[in-house]
Order: C-alpha cells, then structure tokens, then sequence
C-alpha cells in the first residue's frame, strides 16, 4: 500500500502538464491512434496546459498589487485561507489515498463500457477534488471505510455530473468531445450559479439586461475588442487600488495580455485532445453502435479561452475583497479563493449564457458564501489539516472544503460525536 502510496503522489506531484501528456498518449494508444500521433496529442495538451498556467500565472502577477492593497487595509481576520496546493497535498496522508485513483479509473471504464456514463474522466490532476473530502470525512470520523467512500462516490458522481453539463458545455464554449469534471465546480460552482440565474429571471430589470462581450464589440468597435477591454479594465482597477502609474501601466498590459492568449493556448490544448475524440468516437460506434458517445473528462481550466472568464474574474476580485473587508462575521481574508475566482467563472459565466452581469452577480455571490462556509468548516478543516502534518498557527481552511458535500460531513461530524 505505501509502495502504491508514493506512486500515486509521484505521478499526481508532477502537475497536470507532465500526468496529461502520457494520459493522452495511453488512451490515443487505447482508441487504436498510431503511436506517432498519440505523442503529439499528449504532447500538444501537455504544452496547451503549459500555456494555461503560465497566462493564469501573469493574470495572478497583474493583479497582485490590487490584492496587497486590500490585504493592507484589512484586519481581524482569524481563519488562515491556506489555498488549494496545501490542501490538495495534505489529503494524501489519508491511508486510502493511494487506491481512490485505480478504483475511480477501473469503475469509470466498467460503466462507460455498460453505457452508463458517456463521460471518460482522464484528469487525474483533478482527482484531489475526491481525496480532500474524503481526506476530511476520515480525519472527522476517524474511518477508512467512511472516507475512502466519500472520495471514491464523489469519483462516480464527477462523472454523470459530466453527463449532464456536456450538451451546455459543448455548445456555449465549443469545445465538442469534451466535458468538465472538476468536481468542486460542476457540483458546487456551477448548481449555485444556475439558481442565482433563476432567481434574477424573476427580479424586474435586472432580468431584462443581457451584456456580452459579443454585444459590446460590436457596439463599440475596436474599443469592444478583448484587448482594450483588459487595457480599460486592468488600468481602473489600478487606479481604484491607488497605484502609481508605474504599476498600473504593467497591471493594465498583464490583463489585455491575459485576455488576448487565453483563447490561443486554450486552441491549442484542443488540437491535442480532437484527434483523440475523433478517436474514441470511432472506436465506441464501432463497438457499441453508432449511437455511442464518449466525452473526455477535463479540468474547467480547458474553458478559460472564454474572455468573458477574464473580464469578469478581474471585476469580481476586488468586489470580493471589498466584501471581506465590510460583511460582518467573515473570518478569513480569502487570498486561495481570490486564485480560485477565475476557475469559477467558467461555470459561471456558462450558466449565464456569457452575460456579463449576471455573471458577475453570481461569481461574487458565491465568493461570499464560500468566505462565510470557509470559516464555519474552519475547525473540521483545521483537523483534517493537523492531522496531515500541516503547521498551523491557529484555524485554516480553502475554498475546496466548502463543497456541500464537506459541509455536511462537518455538520454530521459535530451532531454524531
């Protein structure tokens, strides 16, 4: 076990660029691609990824300024939000850690091949979205058998979850063959969006404003173009942070970059992956009939060539720090869920169809519930983390143990013992 143990943190400690590149190579190799074409499609997503941190990376450097700012003019904050990275380490200390990756990969293959998923979740990355739950539900229960089926149940309900976001998936970011399975997002992010939607449809007004970046081009013309957009939107928040000029210029620069490269790295992860698709497609109309379908299983991350994803994440930032500062009873400054904006607006902005404000009103809503949710499953989360070895000053806690299902089995933990 400890011998599988440390395979599986090897292999998930090498990021997604290095576990994609030979994921993709294995299944181009499955679907019967020659051996050729299967390594440059692993190697294209592998790059595609590459890109994707690196420009998520200068979005994170762009707005750093605005981000110590606020974090200068705030105080009283007693809950450390530690970020995902920890979080996503910390869970591999659970004993079972090991056997949610081989389990959740052999149960996705039966119940692709007995037709009752259409979904192939090939981001092992994005496991962690299983272990850390499960991770928690052990160290709260103190049960092996608790947490490992939290984490392995999570594993099979990313992929129907997967399932059903695929047709509005596929349609609103184009990207056909694919789906999300990033469990904290299709399973939290994305629900809570819908019903801040529908709520909306029923507010007088409101309902009616409908502002895509699509309109807005047109409307204005080249000052509706993603890059001026983030010129425009990089140099107000700027100004709004009381920066010098010598730092909103590159603040401005970093967000118009940011806007701008997105949609190409995002193009070519989809150059690695199609041939694939086309693949599998083929080969599960073959052998399952022609009505046979099979969507690959990946990180909301594949979304951020969207620029409604960046404009809207860049707006919404320093409204969340805005709300942290003024809402009463928030005990956590949220620098891990600021990081985490821009992957929740993949769901939102797709729930909102690319409307811009209701994307916005859905995105800093959630951020608030999360902030409110982070501090009340603080003590839980502060276990859990203790007992993974994470040195701690006082209580901790992240965006990803907010998810209903973390709540719950804080909440059960704190009624049953």
């Amino acid at each position: 076990m400890e011998m599988l143990k440390n395979l599986m943190e090897t292999i998930t400690g090498m990021g997604a660029t290095a576990i994609l590149p030979l994921v993709i190579f294995i299944l181009g190799l499955v679907f019967r691609m020659k051996p050729g074409a299967a390594i440059k499609s692993g190697i294209t997503v592998g790059i595609g990824f590459i890109g994707l941190g690196l420009v998520v990376g200068l979005l994170n450097s762009s707005l750093q300024p605005a981000i110590e700012y606020y974090s200068k003019v705030g105080s009283g904050f007693t809950v450390a939000d530690i970020g995902w990275p920890a979080v996503g380490a910390a869970a591999w200390v659970a004993p079972f850690a090991a056997l949610v990756i081989p389990v959740g990969i052999v149960l996705n293959l039966i119940l692709v091949r007995l037709k009752l998923t259409k979904t192939l979740n090939v981001d092992i990355w994005n496991y962690m979205h299983f272990l850390v739950p499960g991770a928690l539900a052990y160290f709260v229960f103190d049960s092996f058998i608790i947490g490992f089926s939290v984490a392995v149940a999570l594993s099979i309900a990313a992929l129907f979850i997967g399932d059903l976001i695929a047709p509005r998936w596929q349609k609103y970011y184009g990207l056909e063959g694919t789906t999300c399975t990033t469990m904290i997002h299709i399973g939290w992010t994305l629900p809570f969006a819908w019903v801040v939607n529908k709520i909306i449809d029923y507010i007088p007004g409101l309902n009616k404003l409908d502002v895509d970046l699509n309109s807005v081009q047109k409307r204005l013309g080249v000052f509706g173009e993603p890059a001026i957009i983030g010129v425009i939107v990089g140099a107000l928040l700027g100004v709004l942070t009381k920066q010098a000029i010598t730092t909103i210029v590159p603040m401005a620069m970093g967000v118009a970059g940011v806007m701008v490269l997105l949609p190409k790295v995002v193009g070519v992860l989809m150059e690695g992956l199609n041939p694939i698709g086309k693949s599998a497609k083929e080969i599960m109309q073959k052998q399952m009939g022609k009505d046979a379908e099979l969507n690959i299983g990946m990180d909301c991350a594949l979304a951020l060539g969207d620029p409604a994803t960046v404009t809207v994440t860049v707006i919404t930032i320093p409204l969340t720090m805005l709300c942290a500062l003024v809402l009463p009873d928030i005990k956590i400054f949220p620098i891990g869920v600021l990081m985490s904006i821009i992957y929740m607006t993949t769901m939102t902005v797709m729930a909102s169809n690319g409307n811009v404000i209701r994307s916005i009103i859905s995105t800093l809503l959630f951020c608030v519930v999360v902030m409110y949710l982070g501090g009340y499953v603080a003590p839980g989360a502060t276990q859990f983390l203790a007992g993974a070895g994470v040195g701690l000053q006082g209580q901790g806690t992240d965006f990803v143990l907010t998810g209903p299902w973390e709540i719950l089995t804080y909440w059960l933990s704190t009624v049953l013992h």
